[in-house]
């Protein structure tokens, strides 16, 4: 059996820190995975900024609520799920995903968790696991299931590097530089030719 990961945000969807960031207008906000490999040091940094500014989860729910997949990402997700079983491996978090998913015909995603007051304040996060998104590409593998692995940020490569086969999709070319063994693909249809080497390989 085949099956495919990948990364959510910056592969299918906007980046929704970013998004929130220029809907707040903190461009310091806009660091993600792309920028900064540590997960643990970029979530301190982020709940640093939200509580300086008093921004609670809500606010960014309704940034969230208003994004749309990246244009092309509705169409090749429902072409690529008549090919082959799909799992989506983000690191973003429960409280955030459902609109999105709903937008993409609610494909099976692991994720985290954010840990909220009733007041709707953001005091920390619980990772589903440590390295999540390679542990889950090594489970799955561990059940005799060939994988396929895209994503474009920091925190992919090690997903991408367990799988069977797979590749960087627009990742910026400070990640593409220092992993030119990985090969990076920027289209959709061109990843998708990348999936179908795969499954018939």
């Amino acid at each position: 059996m085949k099956l495919v990961c990948l990364d959510l945000e910056g592969v299918l969807t906007p980046e929704i820190w970013m998004a929130f960031a220029d809907a707040v207008n903190i461009p310091e906000l806009r660091r993600t995975t792309r920028d900064e490999p540590d997960y643990g040091k970029l979530m301190s940094f982020r709940l640093d900024i939200l509580n300086k500014n008093k921004l609670r989860l809500p606010d960014i729910q309704n940034v969230i609520a208003a994004l749309e997949p990246l244009p092309g990402a509705v169409d090749f997700l429902n072409e690529l799920r008549a090919k082959s079983q799909v799992i989506i491996l983000s690191d973003t978090f429960e409280q955030f995903v459902k609109p999105l998913m709903q937008k993409l015909s609610s494909p099976v995603i692991f994720c985290n968790t954010l840990v909220s007051e009733k007041s709707g304040e953001i005091t920390g996060w619980k990772l589903r696991q440590e390295n999540g998104k390679k542990n889950a590409v090594k489970a799955l593998k561990s059940c005799n299931i060939e994988i396929f692995a895209a994503g474009d940020s920091f925190n992919d490569l090690a997903m991408i590097a367990e799988a069977n086969y797979g590749c960087l999709f627009r990742a910026p070319e400070s990640i593409k530089k220092q992993n030119s063994g990985f090969k990076c693909v920027n289209s959709y249809e061109d990843l998708l030719k990348e999936i179908d080497v795969f499954l018939n390989w």
